[in-house]
């Protein structure tokens, strides 16, 4: 066997404290796969004393993380800080210039400064390792980037935050509605209590740049993502999906067609039939159609300390084998500058809900608006309960330009018979 690899992990949280413990327990079966010990040396957090179930007695603590990025005896800095900028850049920007491999598990600090890094980490001869940013325990970026490296991929797409995930699919399995779910899922720990960040989209939108990147070799590509998220999805959307046949999911999809690079986060009904729609509860997963291989699906636990740490890992170990692959696929300086294409040149079907005074004329009223922006209609549910009260009105269109569908909703929603703005989900075809 070599040299052992020396580790110094920056943030001992749920995925610190599991990366310490599984780097311990499995030491055995590491050494075996990468032909040298692998062990932690040094170590970094807020609080020295507090108890997180595992023995740091024995490594050299730092209170200062971006210090032991500089000078701790490693070959390997992990940060698990997280935080699109302050201590978590300054760590790994300190272990690049001091001549350091880095592994991270931080979707937001590679959102926004991913290119950089990586070419920082390239000019340096070091690796940068990220699998576990994107998708928790599934292997997707090594699939992506090594596994499929002999596709071009067309479009790729997936449900990349457990939180959403699970909250849409207690909605269906109870009736309950977004605000009352949301709170279950706060109590069990799968959402943060400011839980913003997951169901507005944004966590998923730091992933589904990441994956861009890897899929097409631009350069990340965080501000052109179109972001959504499901505060809005209510159980009654939920019911009219099943009728109709589809169910709904909090997608990040990035496909190349002749306008660019289209990046988009938002709610999506997809056929009950499609592999995305039986991913439930906290599961993720990601869809990559390749030119040679055709469609592939990854699925697994999205987050948690084990799945997590498992990924943390799995980067560690092909820097102790000697595996330095280029962060993104291919050389961070030959990353091409991604053309984003317009969500408003998006063309797909559409699901609409209005809420309509239930008088004469007024499905008559809607029609003809959607006729006159060349919008048609493919199926059409009504319900009728009594004029002096809101009725919903269901409709499903066929292929129809983003732009085209907005004008329309807007000329809709301001008619006196419609109640309520207008409620639109897109339709995807996997």
């Amino acid at each position: 066997m070599t040299e052992p690899l020396n580790i110094a992990i920056a943030g001992l949280g749920t995925v610190g404290a599991g990366t310490v413990r599984l780097l311990v327990d499995q030491a055995a079966l590491l050494a075996t796969r990468s032909r040298r010990e692998i062990r932690v040396t040094s170590v970094s957090a807020r609080d020295r004393g507090r108890n997180r179930g595992i023995d740091i007695s024995n490594y050299q603590w730092f209170d200062d993380a971006a210090q032991m990025a500089a000078e701790a005896e490693a070959d390997v800095v992990v940060e698990l800080i997280g935080g699109s900028d302050g201590v978590a850049r300054a760590v790994c920007d300190a272990a690049i210039a001091a001549g350091r491999h880095v592994v991270t598990a931080n979707k937001a600090l590679l959102a926004e400064a991913g290119t950089e890094i990586a070419r920082a980490a390239e000019g340096a001869g070091v690796s940068l390792g990220y699998e576990a940013a994107v998708a928790g325990g599934i292997p997707v970026i090594k699939a992506l980037r090594e596994g499929l490296a002999g596709n071009r991929i067309e479009r790729l797409h997936g449900i990349l935050n457990g939180t959403c995930n699970y909250i849409l699919t207690a909605m269906r399995d109870t009736g309950r509605e977004f605000d009352d779910v949301l709170a279950e899922a706060q109590e069990l720990g799968y959402a943060e209590v400011d839980p913003a960040f997951d169901v507005d989209g944004v966590d998923t939108a730091h992933k589904l740049a990441i994956l861009t990147s890897v899929a097409f070799g631009t350069e990340v590509d965080f501000k052109s993502v179109h972001i959504e998220g499901i505060r809005n999805i209510a159980t009654a959307d939920i019911e009219y999906a099943e009728e109709l046949g589809y169910r709904i999911k909090l997608l990040g999809i990035a496909e190349r067609n002749e306008h660019g690079i289209h990046q988009r986060v938002h709610p999506a009904m997809v056929s009950t039939a499609a592999p995305i729609a039986a991913v439930e509860g906290v599961f993720n997963a990601v869809v990559a159609d390749g030119d040679f291989v055709g469609t592939t699906v990854f699925e697994g636990r999205g987050a948690g300390a084990g799945p997590t740490a498992s990924a943390v890992v799995s980067d560690i170990v092909d820097i102790a084998c000697g595996r330095l692959t280029p962060a993104f696929g291919v050389p961070a300086s030959a990353l091409a500058k991604p053309e984003a294409a317009p969500m408003e040149s998006h063309r797909g079907m559409y699901y609409v809900r209005l809420m309509v005074l239930d008088q004469p004329g007024v499905f008559a009223d809607v029609a003809a608006a959607l006729r006159d922006h060349e919008i048609s209609i493919e199926a059409a549910i009504q319900r009728t309960r009594s004029e002096a009260e809101a009725v919903p009105v269901v409709l499903t269109t066929h292929d129809v330009q983003e732009s085209a569908m907005q004008g329309a909703l807007d000329e809709i929603g301001g008619f006196d018979a419609v109640q309520e703005p207008p409620h639109m989900i897109r339709i995807e075809k996997f």
